[in-house]
């Protein structure tokens, strides 16, 4: 099947799944027993305040018949799916959805990237050397490296970190190791690690278009301060990986293409680099593009603990708001983001292995 017809049809596809994820969560929220007009107006409102508010929410319509839920569900859909996620009803009264995303999505990006490279760096080469060296102690020890990180909770993991490095604790050096950061929070240096450097200089279409240039202090700081929150987002996927690889190693490794590769005098190098590395990425594969959900939706407990002020303690904050307008946001950016790494695993499949066609992945 060609690539881009593949791709349409899983596109196709997709929508039946996100209108899925989308009405479940309308239901739970719209259904629930959730009062936004008391949080917003608190006690003290009179009734004129309470329909005005219900008029304005969709609620209610203006001669006090309730709205029904169908219509609002319709409103809802339509407005996700044409990217107008409208203002925040308790977070930040009146403040449109997307201003207050934007505003957090930097902390998380960050955080969710070096808790995926953390768990690459670290996970896959344990894990392939764990399996290249089976059975000695060499395996014993990364492998059990990798059941400890694995077995320990995240939010156990997270709170204990969080405990050594503030001040007073057995890590309380890290605060003050090389430059100074605070334990939690958000510093100024996650929204100052590149400078743009304009290319097309004077030209006003184009002089928007610029390069990227890294901010090496700023970077280093950012970096740094979200080392022990992206270790404790990595780290049962850090267990993983070393697990599912090593059992990969050692199904390749003892597969007939290896002992023909070996009577034919191939170097061991050239074995495990382009024989036996490239198949234990397969297994790998779904592991691994799983990780790369935690960029947005992976983060909560952790943003909590440490007081990120990402889209993980948004949402958070949101669905105990109530803010719907901005839970329904995030969860359709979530489910968008979800499908989109689905499909991506599928066709990073037929590249990294020949043998599997796009018939194989549906």
């Amino acid at each position: 099947m060609n690539r881009s017809l593949y791709l349409v049809k899983r596109l196709l596809l997709a929508i039946p799944v996100m209108l899925f994820g989308l009405t479940l969560s309308f239901l739970i929220l719209y259904l629930g027993p959730i009062d936004p007009v008391g949080t917003i107006l608190g006690r003290d409102a009179t009734p004129t305040d309470i329909r005005q508010l219900r008029i304005q929410l969709n609620i209610i319509y203006p001669n006090g018949e309730r709205v029904p839920l169908w219509d609002q569900y319709y409103r809802v859909i339509r407005d996700l799916v044409t990217f107008q996620f409208g203002d925040s009803w308790t977070i930040k009264r009146q403040v449109p959805v997307t201003e207050l995303i934007l505003g957090r999505m930097a902390p998380t990006i960050w955080l969710g990237f070096w808790s995926v490279m953390i768990a690459l760096i670290v996970g896959i080469p344990l894990g392939l050397y764990a399996g290249l060296r089976a059975n000695t102690y060499r395996d014993y020890a990364s492998s059990g490296f990798g059941i400890i990180w694995r077995a320990m909770p995240n939010f156990w993991l997270a709170v204990i970190l969080a405990g050594l490095i503030s001040a007073g604790g057995a890590l309380d050096w890290y605060r003050t190791f090389l430059v100074e950061t605070p334990v939690g929070g958000t510093p100024d240096a996650v929204r100052n690690l590149f400078t743009v450097h304009p290319v097309f200089e004077g030209i006003p279409i184009l002089e928007a278009v610029g390069i990227p240039i890294p901010n090496i202090v700023p970077m280093a700081i950012a970096f740094k301060w979200i080392l022990p929150g992206a270790l404790v987002l990595g780290s049962s996927s850090m267990g993983n990986e070393v697990r599912i690889g090593r059992t990969a190693v050692l199904e390749s490794i003892n597969s007939k293409y290896v002992e023909t590769a070996k009577a034919k005098g191939v170097s061991s190098r050239r074995i495990v680099l382009k024989h036996v590395g490239r198949n234990a990425v397969i297994p790998l594969l779904p592991v691994i593009m799983g990780e790369f959900y935690l960029l947005i939706g992976g983060s909560v407990l952790v943003e909590q603990v440490f007081g990120i002020n990402g889209l993980g303690n948004l949402f958070f904050r949101a669905v105990l708001g109530p803010d719907i307008p901005l839970v329904m946001a995030l969860i359709f950016i979530f489910i968008i983001i979800q499908i989109a790494f689905n499909i991506t695993q599928d066709l990073l499949y037929t590249y990294i292995d020949p043998r599997i066609s796009l018939e194989d992945t549906e």
